[in-house]
C-alpha cells in the first residue's frame, strides 16, 4: 500500500498525494500497468478523503501518468524509459539580463528625461475620462494602425507643428520607433538594401541585420549624409535624421535635403526614412521644416515617438507611410494586431487634441532653454577656453564638447568611470574602422542634476 507523509508542505492534501505519485511513476517506483490502490483504499491508508484522492487521480490520469479501466481501477502508464532516465533539468546559471552599471553619479550617455516633468495630473484625469466615457470603446480591439482618434490628432499635430499634410490612414502607431523598423523591413522586403549614417545609431544595424535585411553606412561631411557615398553604397532606403543628427547635432541645410529627394526620386524603389526623433526641442528660432514636407513625390517615410518628448517609459511611436506603401501595408500586413494598449491610445488622443501636448512642449523647451544656459555657464566657468570647444547646434538635447588633450578617448572614459562618471565618445558611434581620436564627447543633460554638475566637471577638469 502507497504511504505518504503529508505533514511536510503546506500544499493541499491533493496535490501532494498527486506530486508523490508522479514521482514515483517518474522514477519507475510505480512499474507500467502496475494496478494503483482503489479511492477508498489510499483514502483510508493516508487518512483522508476519498474526493482528495480522486482529486488527485484525475490530475494524474490528465496528464497522462495513470489510465483507468471500467470497473477495474486506475492504472501506471508506461512513459517509457527515456522519462525515467531522463535527468532534472538544471537551473540555468548563465543567462545575464544586461544591468545599467550601479553606483554611477553621472551617466552623460543616458539620453533619457526627468521623471519629474511628466504632466501626472492631467494624464491621470485623461485616463480617468477615458475609462468613464469610452467603457465600451476601451475592450474593441484597435485597427492594425492605431486608434482613428490618436492618427486624426497626430496628424493635426504634424499638420501645424511640422508642415505635413496628410490621411490619417497613412499613420501607423506602434510601441516604439524598433518594432516600427521592423515592420517596415516585412513591408518594404529584404531585397532592398538600407543605409544609415556613419556615425550614427548603431543599434539601427543590429535591427536591420536582425530583420535579415542587408544593411550598408555611409559617411557624413558638415552638412549630413554624403550623397556621393550613398549613390556607391548601392541602397535604395536612406535611413537619416535630417533634423538633427545623433551623435553630431548636424542639422541638414535645404539644399542637402533638396539633393536627397533627388536621389530618392530617381527610382521607384528609393525611399528616405526620416528620424523626426527630437525635433520638438530645437530651442531657438523656429522650428526646421521635415523633410518629409518637401517631398513632392511620395518618397518619404516621416518617424517620430513621444518617448522623447513625453517619456521614456511611454514607448508610443508612429510612423507616416507614403499613399503607395500605406495602401501596401492594410493589404499585406494588416493582419498584426496594433501594439499599443487602447487605453493609452485613447488617452494620449485626448492630451494631444485638448492642447495640452503643445503646453507640454512649450513648457520643456523653456525648461530645458534655462537648463542649457546654465550648463554652458559651468562649463565656461569651470574651463578654461583653451582646453575646450563646445559644438552644438541649439538644437535637441545633448551637446558636444571637444577636449584638447593627451589621453586617447577610451583612457579618458575608462578613467572618468573611475570616478562614477560615464559618457560617450562621437567615435562610439562609427561603424567600421573608426577615424582618428576626435576627443569628442557627448553631453546629454535631459536627465542630468544641474545643482551637483559643476562637479562632474571639475572632476574632468582634474583628468585633464
Amino acid at each position: 500500500m502507497l504511504t505518504y507523509d503529508l505533514t511536510g508542505t503546506k500544499d493541499s492534501l491533493y496535490k501532494q498525494i498527486y506530486q508523490n505519485i508522479r514521482e514515483d511513476v517518474r522514477s519507475g517506483k510505480l512499474s507500467a500497468h502496475e494496478k494503483m490502490p482503489s479511492k477508498r483504499a489510499l483514502a483510508q491508508n493516508l487518512n483522508v478523503s476519498i474526493v482528495t484522492v480522486e482529486h488527485a487521480y484525475d490530475q494524474l490520469v490528465s496528464e497522462g501518468y495513470l489510465y483507468s479501466r471500467a470497473r477495474r481501477g486506475y492504472f501506471v502508464s508506461d512513459i517509457g524509459d527515456l522519462e525515467r532516465r531522463k535527468p532534472p533539468k538544471p537551473v540555468s546559471r548563465d543567462i545575464r539580463i544586461p544591468e545599467e552599471a550601479p553606483g554611477l553619479l553621472f551617466d552623460f550617455s543616458s539620453n533619457r528625461t526627468e521623471r519629474e516633468h511628466f504632466p501626472f495630473s492631467v494624464w491621470a484625469r485623461l485616463m480617468r475620462e477615458v475609462i468613464s466615457l469610452r467603457e465600451q470603446d476601451l475592450l474593441v480591439k484597435a485597427p492594425c494602425s492605431g486608434v482613428d482618434e490618436l492618427r486624426q490628432a497626430i496628424t493635426d499635430h504634424l499638420a501645424s507643428f511640422r508642415g505635413i499634410n496628410v490621411d490619417p490612414a497613412q499613420v501607423i502607431v506602434g510601441a516604439g520607433t524598433e518594432y516600427l523598423y521592423s515592420l517596415l523591413v516585412k513591408l518594404i522586403g529584404t531585397d532592398s538594401i538600407y543605409c544609415i549614417e556613419n556615425p550614427g545609431y548603431r543599434k539601427l544595424m543590429k535591427i536591420y541585420d536582425s530583420n535579415g535585411a542587408p544593411c550598408v553606412y555611409a559617411g557624413l561631411d558638415e552638412q549630413g549624409i554624403r550623397i556621393d557615398q550613398l549613390r556607391s553604397s548601392g541602397a535604395s532606403i536612406a535611413h537619416i535624421s535630417p533634423t538633427h543628427h545623433f551623435p553630431t547635432g548636424i542639422t541638414m541645410p535645404a539644399a542637402r535635403r533638396y539633393e536627397l529627394l533627388a536621389w530618392a526620386y530617381e527610382s521607384q524603389d528609393r525611399y528616405i526614412i526620416e528620424d523626426d526623433y527630437d525635433s520638438e526641442f530645437r530651442l531657438s528660432g523656429k522650428p526646421i521644416p521635415a523633410l518629409a514636407s518637401m517631398d513632392a513625390g511620395d518618397r518619404v517615410i516621416y518617424m517620430n515617438t513621444f518617448s522623447k518628448s513625453l517619456t521614456s517609459t511611454i514607448r508610443i511611436s508612429y510612423m507616416v507611410l507614403p499613399e503607395n506603401l500605406a495602401n501596401l501595408f492594410y493589404k499585406k500586413l494588416s493582419f498584426y494586431s496594433c501594439t499599443v494598449s487602447t487605453f493609452e491610445q485613447y488617452t494620449l488622443a485626448a492630451f494631444i487634441s485638448q492642447g495640452y501636448f503643445e503646453k507640454h512642449i512649450n513648457r520643456m523647451r523653456r525648461y530645458y532653454r534655462k537648463k542649457r544656459e546654465k550648463i554652458l555657464e559651468v562649463i565656461r566657468e569651470v574651463f578654461d577656453g583653451k582646453d575646450y570647444r563646445i559644438l552644438e547646434k541649439d538644437s535637441g538635447l545633448h551637446m558636444i564638447l571637444e577636449f584638447n588633450t593627451n589621453f586617447s578617448d577610451r583612457d579618458l572614459k575608462a578613467k572618468l568611470e573611475e570616478k562614477q562618471i560615464r559618457i560617450a565618445t562621437v567615435s562610439d558611434y562609427y561603424m567600421g574602422e573608426a577615424p582618428e581620436e576626435t576627443h569628442q564627447f557627448l553631453l546629454n543633460y535631459s536627465n542630468i542634476d544641474i545643482e551637483s554638475f559643476p562637479y562632474a566637471m571639475k572632476a574632468i577638469r582634474e583628468l585633464l
